[in-house]
C-alpha cells in the first residue's frame, strides 16, 4: 500500500519524494510506503487550512451537518477495507477494526447533531438600554494529532469536532497507521468537505520533532489536540505553552477495576477479560490493574485465569480469527518480559500466560503485584494485566488512586450505593459501576486527570474546546461618560 499527503483534497507526494516504511511487526514485510512530509509541506498544509477557514467559518449548521452525516455512511461502507488495512498495519482483529468504524460513524452523527448547540447567552447588565450577550466563534486552524491504537475513532473525534465548530484542521496522521488514517480523510472528501478544510500529513519518525515544531509555531494554528503517551503529550504541551496556545490532551492510563467483596465475580471476570485483552491491551483505558478484595481474590483470579487461557490468539493479517493478535512492535515484547521478570523476582506470581515472543504474547495475568515492582506503576500497553489484593474497601480505594494516571476506572459490587460511593472517590475522568474500563460513547465527555491529561472530547464539552467565547454589547447611540 502507498499513501500520499492530502492538501486541498488532492493527494501529493512529499517535497523531494521522501517516503518512510511501515512494516508488519511479526513478518517484517513492507505494509505501507508513506509520504514523509517536510517542514515546507507542513507549512503548506497550514496555509491551505488558513485560506479555507475564511469560507468554512461562515458556513451554516445545515451544510456542516449534511457533510458529517454523509461521511458517516461512507465510513461504514468502507468497513471491509478498514478491517483489511488495520490487520496489516497494526495487527487489529476484525472485531477491533469493526468496532472502531462503528464508533467513528456514530461519532460523526453525534458531531453533526452538535452544530445547532453552539450557542451563546444574554447577560444581565446595569447599563440602561444595553444588550449584553456572548457568542461562540470558530478559533481558526486546529492541529490534530492522533495515534495508531484506535485509529478510526481517535482520528474521527480529532477531525470532526473542530470542523463542526467551524474550524479547519491539519491532521497529523500516525506513522504506524498511515493508510488507515487516509481512509478517513477520503471518506470526508467523498462526502463533499471543501478543499483545505482538512489537510493530512504523514512524516517519518525521525522528522517528527521539526515538523511538529513548525506546526505548533505557525501563527495560524490556534489550538492543538493530542492523543498519545504522557511523555510526548508533555512535550506538546510545553511547546504549545511557549506560544500561548491551548491544548486538549488525552494521554496514558493505568486504569483500575476494583472488585469489592460483594461483587458478582463472574460478571467482574467478564469485564476484566474484555477490558484487559481487547486489542492486546493496547488501548489507553485498558484494565491494567485489578484491585480485588482479598476475601474473594483467590476465586476471582482462578476464574479470570481460566478465561484468559481460552482466548484465541493469532495474526489477523493471515486471516486468523482471534482476540489476542500481535502487538504493534517487536520491541514491546522485550519491554514487557523485563517488567514480568522484575515482578516475579520480587514475589509476584504468573496466574496465566507468560513471556512474549517478539510481538506475540499470550493473555497474561500477574498476581500478587505490590508497590516497588515496575509493573505496579508503569503502563504495560500490552496483553498483560495485574492483580493487586486489597484488605478491604478503603484499602481498595487507596490502591486504585495510588497512580500518577487518572483516565478510566471501574468498580464491581452488588451494593450499588456503596459501589457508587467508591466510584465518586476514584481519581479518574470516568468510572463505570459494574462495567468495563473500556467504554466510549460520543455523547459522553471523555478525558483524564493527573498525568492522563486535561480537556474533554465528546459530548457538548467539545464546544468549549474548539470555539472562542466572545462578549458583545449593543449600546445606546448617545451615552454620558464621566469625562
Amino acid at each position: 500500500m502507498k499513501t500520499q499527503l492530502i492538501i486541498d483534497n488532492q493527494e501529493r507526494a512529499a517535497t523531494g519524494g521522501a517516503t518512510f516504511e511501515r512494516r508488519h511487526p511479526v513478518s517484517n514485510e513492507l505494509v505501507t510506503l508513506a509520504a514523509a512530509a517536510t517542514v515546507g509541506d507542513a507549512i503548506a498544509a497550514v496555509e491551505s487550512a488558513q485560506q479555507a477557514f475564511r469560507q468554512w467559518s461562515l458556513t451554516g449548521p445545515t451544510q456542516r451537518r449534511q457533510i458529517l452525516l454523509k461521511a458517516a455512511d461512507i465510513l461504514e461502507s468502507k468497513t471491509p477495507e478498514f478491517i483489511e488495512v488495520m490487520a496489516l498495519e497494526i495487527g487489529a482483529s476484525g472485531l477491533w477494526a469493526g468496532f472502531n468504524v462503528m464508533l467513528a460513524a456514530n461519532l460523526f452523527r453525534e458531531a453533526a447533531s452538535l452544530v445547532t448547540q453552539i450557542q451563546g447567552e444574554t447577560i444581565p447588565t446595569d447599563k440602561p438600554g444595553t444588550l449584553s450577550m456572548t457568542v461562540r466563534q470558530p478559533v481558526g486552524v486546529i492541529l490534530s494529532i492522533a495515534p495508531w491504537n484506535g485509529p478510526v475513532i481517535l482520528a474521527a473525534r480529532a477531525i470532526a469536532y473542530p470542523i463542526i465548530c467551524g474550524n479547519t484542521v491539519v491532521f497529523r496522521a500516525s506513522e504506524t497507521s498511515p493508510k488507515t488514517h487516509m481512509l478517513i480523510a477520503q471518506a470526508l472528501a467523498e462526502a463533499g468537505l471543501p478543499a483545505g478544510v482538512l489537510n493530512v500529513l504523514t512524516n517519518s519518525p525521525s522528522d517528527a520533532p521539526e515538523v511538529i515544531d513548525a506546526l505548533i509555531a505557525h501563527k495560524a494554528v490556534r489550538r492543538i489536540n493530542f492523543t498519545g503517551s504522557t511523555r510526548v503529550g508533555r512535550i506538546v504541551a510545553e511547546k504549545a505553552g511557549r506560544h500561548l496556545k491551548r491544548c486538549l490532551l488525552e494521554l496514558g492510563g493505568k486504569s483500575p477495576l476494583v472488585v469489592l467483596d460483594d461483587a458478582d465475580i463472574d460478571e467482574a471476570v467478564k469485564a476484566a477479560t474484555f477490558g484487559a485483552f481487547l486489542y492486546q491491551g493496547q488501548i489507553c483505558m485498558s484494565t491494567e490493574r485489578i484491585v480485588v478484595d482479598d476475601k474473594i481474590a483467590d476465586e476471582f483470579v482462578a476464574k479470570f485465569a481460566a478465561r484468559a487461557r481460552e482466548l484465541p490468539a493469532g495474526d489477523p493479517a493471515k486471516g486468523v480469527a482471534c482476540v489476542v493478535g500481535p502487538m504493534v512492535a517487536r520491541e514491546s515484547g522485550k519491554r514487557l518480559n523485563s517488567m514480568i521478570d522484575d515482578a516475579v523476582s520480587k514475589g509476584a506470581k504468573l496466574a496465566a500466560g507468560g513471556h512474549a515472543d517478539g510481538a506475540m504474547m499470550p493473555a497474561t495475568i500477574v498476581d500478587h503485584v505490590m508497590p516497588g515492582m515496575r509493573i505496579y506503576d508503569e503502563e504495560t500497553f500490552g496483553p498483560v494485566t495485574t492483580v493487586v489484593r486489597a484488605r478491604d474497601c478503603e484499602d481498595a480505594i487507596r490502591i486504585a488512586n495510588d497512580t500518577n494516571y487518572g483516565l478510566s476506572s471501574a468498580v464491581f459490587g452488588r451494593d450499588v450505593t456503596r459501589a457508587l460511593a467508591v466510584a465518586m472517590r476514584i481519581e479518574a475522568g470516568s468510572c463505570h459501576v459494574n462495567g468495563a474500563t473500556v467504554q466510549n460513547e460520543a455523547q459522553a465527555p471523555y478525558g483524564g486527570t493527573k498525568d492522563s491529561g486535561y480537556g474533554r472530547f465528546d459530548g457538548r464539552a467539545v464546544i468549549d474546546e474548539f470555539t472562542e467565547l466572545k462578549w458583545i454589547t449593543v449600546e445606546p447611540a448617545v451615552q454620558q461618560y464621566p469625562f
